[in-house]
């Protein structure tokens, strides 16, 4: 879920924004439709408030990444293997974005023909917020699920060493109110995108996000992101450090993300995703993915699903609050509300964004985006 403060911020709206990062993508060698896409889920993001997988990500795991040589603009999309449900692509490290919802739409299809479909991805790039594919099959009138693997974060229960990734699981199904159920988060405590965000914002973390290798609890951001490069720290797992309090659980579902995105396609797991040779020389990370979409109306009248699963989520929201508390969410709820109270003003910037996104025109030469702000 969402919760970002944007107090403070420059804005600026969806649609220039959008735009900018469409143009950039292409000065870099991205073809305009795959731009297109590649801005759309990057917007999408920032649209709901996830600011650490929005307009933030564009220059360091995109851009940064293409100008290396370890990502590739033009996107080679290869089915290796198919059958009426299911069907296992290459990426060729193309651009995620592009690789994931061609993917999801061929899942959505399958689905639409034979009940349900799945495809398995290897070989592809960072592809943004997997919610942005949960959702495409929602408004398709299906259950979405998607995972990914990713270089190595999180350390195993009573390990210190990171080994998975930050793996999110995540579900979407439609409903009959304004916005689907999307469970989007990832399988660790936070995630490297949030700690990024509070590094930008010199924001101190929480006790209990990241173990060093002493077990002992880091929170300062910049130190945490060193010591990920290093392999001196890690991300603590869904339910914390140890099993006190159940830190074995989001171990477990890591575990299941990796299984998912790494062994029906034989694509890289684990370390083997760090994006480093034996040399010590940056490679691909060679992600996997996976994309099931199953059709409600294989199962139930699509309005009647909606209406069950929107009438779960209002008797969840309707349950007795805790003392100091007045509301409880769903998910997808608080994304609904970011989106509502952006849609007129635009996307938060700070002071950091600012100088990037100047850095980028600059240096694009793209002088036709005339940005309020020095």
């Amino acid at each position: 879920m969402s919760g970002n403060n944007d107090t403070g911020a420059t804005y600026i709206s969806f649609d220039k924004l959008e735009a900018f990062m469409r143009d950039v993508f292409m000065k870099v060698g991205v073809p305009e439709e795959d731009a297109a896409v590649c801005a759309d889920v990057l917007i999408e993001s920032d649209k709901r408030g996830i600011d650490s997988h929005g307009v933030g990500r564009l220059k360091p795991i995109y851009i940064d990444r293409i100008n290396e040589g370890i990502q590739h603009p033009v996107t080679q999309f290869e089915i290796v293997r198919e059958g009426p449900t299911t069907a296992v692509v290459d990426g060729h490290d193309g651009m995620g974005q592009v690789i994931g919802k061609r993917s999801m739409q061929m899942a959505i299809d399958k689905a639409r023909a034979y009940g349900m479909g799945m495809v398995t991805v290897r070989n592809s790039t960072h592809y943004g917020i997997a919610g942005y594919y949960a959702t495409m099959a929602t408004k398709a009138g299906m259950i979405g699920i998607t995972g990914t693997n990713a270089r190595p974060s999180i350390a195993p229960t009573f390990g210190v060493e990171n080994m998975l990734g930050t793996n999110p699981l995540t579900v979407g199904a439609p409903t009959d109110e304004d916005f689907p159920f999307i469970l989007d988060c990832a399988t660790s405590v936070s995630q490297r995108g949030k700690i990024e965000h509070y590094d930008r914002i010199n924001k101190t973390m929480p006790e209990g996000w990241v173990i060093t290798h002493d077990g002992g609890s880091e929170t300062v951001p910049a130190a945490a992101l060193e010591g990920f490069g290093k392999g001196t720290h890690a991300l603590v797992p869904v339910g914390g450090i140890g099993d006190e309090t159940a830190g074995y659980k989001g171990y477990g579902y890591a575990t299941v993300v990796e299984i998912l995105s790494a062994s029906l396609q034989q694509g890289r797991f684990l370390k083997a995703l760090n994006g480093f040779d034996e040399n010590g020389k940056t490679i691909p990370y060679g992600l996997g993915h996976f994309f099931i979409a199953i059709d409600v109306n294989a199962f139930v009248e699509l309005d009647k699903f909606k209406y069950t699963t929107g009438q779960i989520l209002r008797e969840l929201r309707a349950s007795t609050k805790m003392p100091g508390h007045d509301r409880i969410y769903t998910a997808g709820e608080l994304e609904y509300l970011a989106w509502l109270s952006r849609k007129d003003v635009g996307v938060p910037l700070n002071e950091s964004l600012k100088k990037t996104l100047l850095g980028l025109r600059e240096e694009y030469g793209l002088l036709e985006y005339e940005f309020n702000f020095a």
